[in-house]
């Protein structure tokens, strides 16, 4: 069999890479491709819109099977025209590919067919943009309607950011014509996941979970990207979610498309925002997540031919896919200068002993090869994967790899799986979900001493710096999500028996304008210590005015915002409970010499 994959980046080299695994496959085609697909694939220099071309050179090779990577060639019409001429190919028809080359459409679609999302307003007026903007105020998403090669989706902390926004899509043109229209939608919190499936217009046949990272720096600040970095699972969506995503959102978005006259086939991904047991849908694409397919197709231990194949005939709920159950990881490692401007040519070096380690493989994506040696050709270069035994060995991994690479002006993220990893520790912490609030705490060999508290889920890459902190000292501790708007009943509860149950501290950390801790303060004797946790409207500081601003009679010890004042609040617990504790005073007099020697070392770095 011949295959054709059709596009150029880190997303087609995965495909191309598990195409060649296939034993019914002789040939592989790729179009027109990268200088990493080079070396297990014949590239054709035919760009991915070019559709009469890339139809023209399939008949004249024989082609036998034809994959779509990127969603420009979907929008294209490119499956269209194949079918048109007979010719087996995997994606879906343009009007079904229209559910993510436009952001309108996909709106209207999940407002009609009850699948949920953010509320919104549709605008191709500049003015009544503005004025609405003026209207409800921010933060707000502003989203240009067309392909935008996952930049036009901007979150606009303040009504100057959203007015910017919209002047940057609807009037400077940034997007060209996909700039048309405009969303504007509420801001969603939570944590971020992809759900992506294998559909037929029949069946859903859904991969694991992935988490993509769009933001370019650490933490998930700065401009949105075509995304820096994913893995695979992804803890946030549990099994309960999964039957919730499938019952409601991918299975009434395929029925639905096929009620519009629209059948959708080929990959079907919805982007989901988790905020405790709320689910909204962000975006839908209909083709594999770049770089989610990196790590998903790594899993992947089926011949994804016979998917493809089965996915054109109609027979998917005929295939029982198997994966790998270890963990996988993605870096992307990027031009200096991305999602901005940026400089091309720059040698790669390091490619070779990057591929030696174990459980790697570097897909690439804006690469090129010049006077034989490897130079970067886009703003994404490299896509640095990995396996593992456990998430935690598959990033070790991923980042030795990362760090035997290097050109002029490149960059990666250096979190990426972060979340997951927090997500999973569960030694000396338990962290409840809003249902089980106040369930017994974790069973340990000593009494818990410290109770940390969050008002949200998203609070907990903040907080899991005090757990650290905590579990480094051997203090026993348990974690709790508290949403004060819905459950304040039995936080009051849990705060005014906290003491029976032999807590000595609580540290308590909230984001926005919460009175998580000053509602604690209220009903207990108990110190209570405040961490003011990170937000995109002004990062921080509206937590941080609201815990200094307790009533008298309610004192809150209040912290430096973020993870460094949720450190310092463990640090302040631990020296409350060292007046009793001997053994505690003991690890905190240890870590006091380790800080003294990092800082006489540093000293002597400076003056030798």
């Amino acid at each position: 069999m011949k295959v054709l994959v059709v596009g150029s980046g880190g997303r087609e080299h995965a495909l191309v890479w598990k195409i060649s695994q296939s034993a019914r496959v002789t040939k592989i085609y790729c179009a027109p491709g990268n200088a990493g697909i080079k070396g297990m694939a014949e590239c054709v220099d035919i760009a991915a819109t070019d559709i009469e071309a890339l139809l023209q050179f399939t008949k004249n090779n024989n082609i036998d099977l034809t994959i779509v990577g990127p969603e420009s060639s979907l929008a294209a019409g490119i499956v269209d025209l194949f079918e048109k001429h007979g010719l087996r190919i995997f994606g879906p028809r343009k009007n079904a590919a229209i559910l993510e080359g436009s952001k309108v459409f996909a709106k209207e679609f999940m407002q009609k067919y009850a699948i949920p999302t953010a509320s919104f307003k549709i605008f191709d007026d500049l003015k009544k943009a503005k004025k609405y903007i003026n209207q409800i105020g921010a933060p707000l998403v502003v989203k240009a309607d067309g392909l935008a090669a996952g930049k036009g989706v901007i979150v606009a902390a303040s009504i100057k950011e959203a007015k910017d926004a919209v002047e940057l899509i609807m009037q400077d043109r940034a997007f060209g014509d996909a700039g048309n229209k405009v969303v504007i939608e509420a801001c969603l919190q939570g944590e971020e996941a992809s759900f992506i499936a294998f559909t037929d217009g029949k069946t859903i046949l859904p991969l694991p979970t992935s988490q993509d990272h769009k933001a370019i720096y650490d933490g998930d600040k700065g401009p949105n990207t075509g995304g820096m970095g994913a893995y695979s699972p992804a803890p946030v969506v549990t099994e309960a979610i999964a039957d919730y995503v499938m019952n409601k959102v991918m299975l009434p978005t395929m029925e639905g498309m096929a009620a519009e006259g629209r059948p959708l086939k080929g990959m079907l991904y919805a982007g989901l925002m988790i905020e405790g047991d709320k689910i909204n849908v962000l975006e839908f694409n209909c083709r594999f997540g770049d770089p989610e397919a990196q790590p998903l197709l790594m899993r992947l231990k089926s011949d994804v031919v016979d998917i493809f194949e089965a996915a054109i005939d109609g027979t998917l709920d005929m295939i029982e896919m198997k994966i790998d159950p270890r963990p996988t990881v993605c870096v992307v490692m990027s031009s200096g200068g991305y999602p901005g401007k940026y400089e091309e040519g720059k040698i790669i070096k390091g490619l070779a002993r990057a591929v030696k380690e174990t459980g790697v493989q570097v897909f690439h994506a804006g690469t090129a090869r010049k006077n034989g040696r490897i130079v970067t050709a886009g703003g994404r270069v490299l896509g640095v994967t990995a396996v593992g035994k456990s998430l935690e060995k598959a990033i070790e991994q991923a980042y030795k790899a990362v760090d035997c690479i290097h050109w002029t002006g490149c960059y990666s993220r250096r979190d990426i799986g972060a979340k997951a990893l927090r997500r999973s520790e569960t030694l000396g912490a338990q962290v409840t979900d809003r249902s089980a609030l106040m369930t017994q705490p974790l069973e340990t060999e000593a009494a818990v001493l410290v109770a940390i508290v969050m008002d949200s889920k998203t609070d907990l890459l903040v907080m899991q710096a005090a757990a650290d902190f905590l579990k480094k000292m051997s203090i026993p501790y348990e974690m709790k999500v508290a949403p004060v708007h819905i459950a304040s009943e039995r936080l009051i509860h849990w705060a005014s028996t906290a003491q029976q149950r032999g807590i000595k501290v609580i540290i308590a950390g909230a984001g926005i304008i919460s009175p998580l801790a000053g509602i604690i303060s209220a009903h207990t004797d108990l110190p209570v210590i405040g961490v003011p946790c990170e937000d995109s409207l002004r990062h921080g500081m509206n937590a941080l005015v609201a815990m200094v601003q307790v009533p008298s009679g309610m004192p809150v010890a209040t912290m430096a915002i973020g993870q460094m004042g949720a450190k310092n609040g463990a640090v302040l617990a631990a020296r409350i409970l060292a007046l009793q504790d001997k053994e505690i005073a003991a690890h905190l007099q240890a870590f006091k010499l380790e800080i003294i020697r990092e800082l006489e070392e540093q000293a002597g770095n400076i003056e030798g």
